[in-house]
């Protein structure tokens, strides 16, 4: 019997590291590229929705399962919404990225929090993979993407990236 209660928190504690893992992964490729969320945001984001999805799920209610995530993945939006700005003499919003990795995250830390074990490393990894190709695929194929411009007096001007000739 003691046995039983022992590997039923082991397996708990698992699943809550695995969440904060899966948040620290994603945000350390953030926190490298010096953006406005990293490491321990999505550190906490992970670990916070393991810990709702694992409290809140009952394996015998796959309703209840259901209800939690969908919860968790609605209620994140309002934190991703918050890393997402317009600059003063732009038209393009920027953080988009980033408030998509904290929706990812909060998904992988529900897959975490249930045990979905190949979940979470196939997805975390497949995050991973698209945050650190960044914009070369877009320009590989030959698709305008606009990168921040060395400042002048104070003001950024976006970037064209593609070989067509744009005023800058």
């Amino acid at each position: 019997m003691m046995d039983a209660f022992v590997w039923m928190e082991f397996d708990l504690i698992l699943r809550l590291v695995a969440g904060m893992a899966a948040g620290v992964i994603v945000g350390w490729e953030r926190t490298l590229k010096q953006k406005s969320a990293g490491i321990r945001t999505f550190g906490l984001v992970g670990l916070g929705t393991a810990t709702a999805a694992a409290i809140f799920t009952d394996p015998g209610d796959a309703d209840a399962a259901s209800r939690v995530v969908q919860g968790v993945l609605t209620g994140i939006g309002f934190l991703g919404a918050g890393v997402i700005t317009l600059g003063k003499s732009e038209n393009t919003p920027r953080g988009l990225t980033t408030a998509a990795a904290v929706w990812v995250t909060a998904a992988l830390g529900c897959a975490a929090g249930r045990g979905d074990w190949a979940i979470v490393l196939t997805a975390t990894g497949l995050a991973l993979v698209l945050l650190v190709i960044d914009h070369s695929i877009e320009r590989w194929a030959g698709r305008s993407v606009e990168a921040p411009a060395e400042h002048a007096g104070g003001h950024e001007a976006p970037v064209k990236l593609s070989g067509r000739s744009e005023q800058t």
